[in-house]
């Protein structure tokens, strides 16, 4: 903790609307911290960096709630650090999103009755920065409204002149150490967006196809192959079956006729083939298969395209034309008027490949493309963790991690686009093939006969730089040398393929060996209420934005944090975020209260012998829940760090310590005063602790408590290490005996206002000064002359004698505490039972065995408690 009369000269205005309005403070206030430059990064302070670079939203994006929850914890710990002295830098951008904003263009063209073709490339270019300009980068001015603390002054694009540079220089670099290579091989092709995509863009799900079993060859030279892609048939060029099958060994080396087709197809042995699967053959289309592509590879066998790339077929007089489904259920008619179908089954399911982005099944296609050689790349990642240079979090989640990177095919980097970083080749008229780097001239002219690349990179390439591009490089700027490498990637596990493996690759690989962060924490999924995935298609579907008009950007913050365990999914309802505006209420009607009576944070604090047990109680808790707040940033545990935070303050300091301390300061004096500056020390402290996940609440309300600046750039607080085990204890025994009464008074059917005569034997216990406080909080009147005892409460040594005359059914009482002693005696002779079992204790663990021991001595406290309840009630 801290002491505040050094930090805060200015006395606090003790004044607050009577509700918390968010819609009145957020904006403005957000507004103030950026114009006041707290969250910008100084490259030449002194201050210890802290660094997070953000995950670039998409231009074409907008705030979904997978954005709120990961941007509320970077935002947490950013904020945490920079009030703990750190030059935190958290760096803002957008992703280019190549194959998404040319899908908006072309959208916006078709309206127009316009192609891309129409406007040339050039041009079309042109366009989508223009819509770029216009539509894109609304995400941003969402995050404000979320209160990101983002240097907006260092604000990246991928396809901005410097992250441009960046990207030609490492292409450059990695060509040279010929770790770029040009080949012909089967990629993953959208025939919508037009475009290879990668292994990781596609989605797979259970479709309803077909399985058709088809006789290829005549005669004794036959067999049988099934498929779910009949059009694909035509491109076959053999048929495959494992070397020791005794089945098919005649038949290997042989020519069979392929149906339909006046071709015929050799018979190959391969051990790919699995003998034991259907019917032990396989047809090979080496053109529209990886695992064909593979064996046509070892076999020599020629690879047939046939379909273009729009999914039409482009061979073969009848069925050329169709597109690929039409032409399947055409080719399977064909084949069952000629007899060669033996089987169909139908539906079939069976996972099938889908673009991520236009849900189109995606098709495997023979094509020249642009490849990363990622071994030596995936490698240096692999050990990068491996030796500790980088931490995975939570552990559990490097299997994930090592799986992908261990097991990593070549990447395909090129995609058939306009928008993009375009591949600085060029092609020469003699087949020269130059690669060009920053700042480089071309090696020819158009009229030369020299022409550069038409596709451009993969949007995960420039991305893969972010870390350090953002940064500055290829220059060795301030930035770069304070910045780099940054502490955390915070991240949803759903993206370790796409993004997070290839900022490692890229950034040891430029960086000489340098991680691009020192830990990797990764989240879970938000989801709803129910567990179920959320997303734009569903009725589940929910906009942050909304939510935040409705109760306020730290009501949302709250509730993302809350949920949020190290890797694991985040359920969320609209319920949740209602209980968050409620605690943010809560905090401001306590504040509200705090300084309507004299709460104060001027001057040091009174040393301990001067305070009540109450006082050093919360001082106690408070630094208690300092080091446990720490503890669990540092862990990365939100959803912990949260809870301890929402319990400390509502129920121990506003439900506990500002109700006991009402009492105080009723009565006035020297006693009074020493609790208005503790309570205002512990208020101080809370809001501090809170202010990284509830930004917007905490800093009204503490510059109003303290006259202080802005909590974005006070003090984090520490643990002074004061600890009072007995004034806990002292305090627990009087929560003890304040909840045994409210939950007998429940019982009873009493009002919480509602007055009773009581009598209360404290001597000789640690409650005797708390007397005022008991019958204040629990609605006690003095005995009075006429004072009956109908019902005595013993509770920790004392006893609270009530006259509840005309006030309760005595019989109805009397049945139902018979009926909670029966289920107390229950419970202790079944627990009694297990520990008199020897075989049980023998077998069980020690955890359990204690467990029941706890049972028991539960058991034999209630029943004593509900005995001696029978005993203060008069007879029926």
């Amino acid at each position: 903790m801290t002491e505040n009369a050094q930090q805060q000269p200015t006395a606090p205005t003790p004044e607050l609307p009577t509700q918390y309005a968010p819609a009145e403070v957020e904006g403005t206030l957000y507004e103030r911290w950026v114009e006041r430059g707290y969250f910008a990064a100084d490259a030449k302070s002194e201050k210890p960096p802290y660094t997070i670079v953000i995950p670039p939203p998409n231009v074409t994006g907008s705030l979904h709630l997978g954005h709120a929850f990961q941007h509320t914890l970077m935002d947490a710990l950013t904020r945490r650090k920079r009030m703990q002295g750190f030059e935190a830098l958290w760096l803002p951008g957008m992703d280019h999103a190549g194959i998404a904003t040319q899908n908006k263009v072309e959208q916006q063209l078709a309206e127009e009755g316009k192609s891309r073709q129409d406007l040339g490339r050039e041009e079309f270019v042109e366009r989508v920065w223009q819509w770029k300009e216009e539509y894109g980068g609304r995400i941003l001015g969402q995050m404000r409204r979320l209160g990101d603390g983002v240097d907006w002054s260092r604000e990246r694009f991928t396809m901005d002149e410097g992250l441009s540079e960046a990207v030609l220089t490492i292409f450059k670099k990695l060509y040279d150490d010929e770790l770029i290579y040009r080949a012909e091989r089967i990629i993953n092709w959208c025939p919508r967006c037009l475009t290879a995509i990668s292994d990781i863009e596609v989605e797979y799900q259970d479709d309803d196809g077909e399985l058709v079993s088809i006789k290829y060859g005549e005669g004794d030279e036959t067999l049988v192959v099934a498929t779910t892609r009949a059009e694909t048939m035509l491109g076959d060029t053999a048929v495959a079956v494992h070397p020791d099958d005794e089945r098919y060994r005649h038949l290997i080396g042989k020519r069979i006729k392929l149906p339909l087709t006046d071709r015929t197809i050799p018979v190959v042995a391969d051990t790919h083939v699995d003998p034991e699967f259907g019917t032990g053959a396989v047809k090979v289309t080496p053109a529209h298969d990886p695992n064909d592509f593979e064996i046509g590879q070892r076999h020599g066998l020629e690879s047939m395209t046939v379909m273009d790339e729009r999914g039409v077929i482009t061979v073969h007089g009848p069925f050329q034309g169709l597109d690929r489904f039409e032409a399947r259920s055409t080719i399977v008619a064909a084949l069952r008027e000629q007899g060669r179908v033996v089987a169909e089954k139908r539906p079939y399911v069976h996972s099938v490949g889908h673009c991520s982005r236009c849900k189109t099944t995606v098709e495997p296609r023979l094509s020249m493309q642009w490849w990363v050689k990622v071994a030596p790349l995936a490698k240096a990642a692999g050990d990068a963790v491996r030796d500790g240079r980088v931490e995975i979090h939570p552990k559990e989640m490097s299997r994930r991690y090592f799986d992908w990177v261990d097991n990593m095919h070549d990447w395909c980097i090129s995609r058939q686009l306009w928008w993009g970083h375009r591949i600085p080749v060029w092609y020469g008229p003699d087949g020269e093939v130059v690669c060009v780097g920053p700042n480089e001239e071309p090696p020819g002219t158009e009229a030369e006969g020299w022409t550069q690349e038409s596709d451009v990179l993969d949007t995960w390439f420039s991305s893969g730089l972010w870390p350090f591009s953002t940064l500055g490089w290829p220059e060795r700027t301030p930035d770069l040398e304070k910045f780099y490498s940054t502490d955390v990637l915070l991240t949803g596990h759903d993206i370790i393929f796409f993004w997070v493996a290839r900022m490692m690759m890229f950034g040891l690989y430029a960086m000489d060996g340098e991680a691009p962060f020192k830990t990797i924490a990764l989240t879970g999924l938000v989801r709803d209420e129910h567990g179920k995935k959320m997303s734009k298609s569903n009725p589940n579907s929910v906009d942050p934005l909304d939510w935040m008009d409705a109760y306020g950007a730290d009501a949302v913050r709250f509730t993302l944090a809350r949920g949020a365990n190290p890797g694991a999914d985040v359920p969320i309802g609209e319920d949740w975020v209602q209980a968050s505006r409620n605690f943010a209420n809560k905090i401001w009607n306590a504040t509200r209260f705090a300084l309507m009576n004299g709460a104060t944070v001027e001057g040091p604090l009174p040393d301990p012998s001067e305070m009540s047990a109450t006082d050093r109680w919360i001082l106690s808790r408070l630094n208690k829940t300092v080091a446990q707040v720490d503890a669990f940033y540092e862990d990365f545990q939100f959803a912990k760090l949260s809870d301890a935070l929402f319990h400390f303050a509502w129920d121990e300091v506003f439900d506990w310590y500002v109700e006991l301390s009402k009492t105080t300061f009723i009565a006035g004096g020297p006693a009074a005063e020493v609790s208005k500056r503790v309570l205002g020390e512990v208020l101080d402290v809370t809001l501090k602790l809170l202010h990284p996940v509830v930004p917007f609440v905490t800093e009204t309300l503490w510059t109003t408590l303290t006259g202080g600046e802005s909590l974005v750039i006070a003090e984090w607080p520490t643990d002074n290490g004061f600890r009072d085990a007995g004034a806990e204890r002292e305090i627990e025994t009087l929560q003890q005996v304040i909840t045994e009464v409210r939950r007998f008074r429940a019982d009873q059917g009493l009002q919480p206002g509602q007055r009773v005569p009581a009598r209360l034997t404290l001597d000789g216990t640690a409650l005797a000064p708390h007397e005022a406080a008991i019958r204040q909080l629990l609605r006690l009147q003095p005995e009075g002359d006429a004072f009956t005892a109908t019902a005595t409460l013993p509770v920790a040594g004392a006893q609270v004698a009530l006259d509840l005359s005309g006030t309760i059914d005595v019989a109805a009482e009397r049945k139902r505490l018979a009926k909670d002693l029966a289920a107390a005696e229950k419970e202790k002779a079944q627990a009694n039972a297990k520990l008199g079992n020897e075989a049980f204790l023998a077998k069980a663990p020690d955890h359990v065995v204690e467990k029941i021991r706890t049972r028991l001595a539960k058991a034999d406290e209630d029943i004593a408690r509900i005995k001696a309840q029978l005993d203060s009630l008069p007879e029926a």
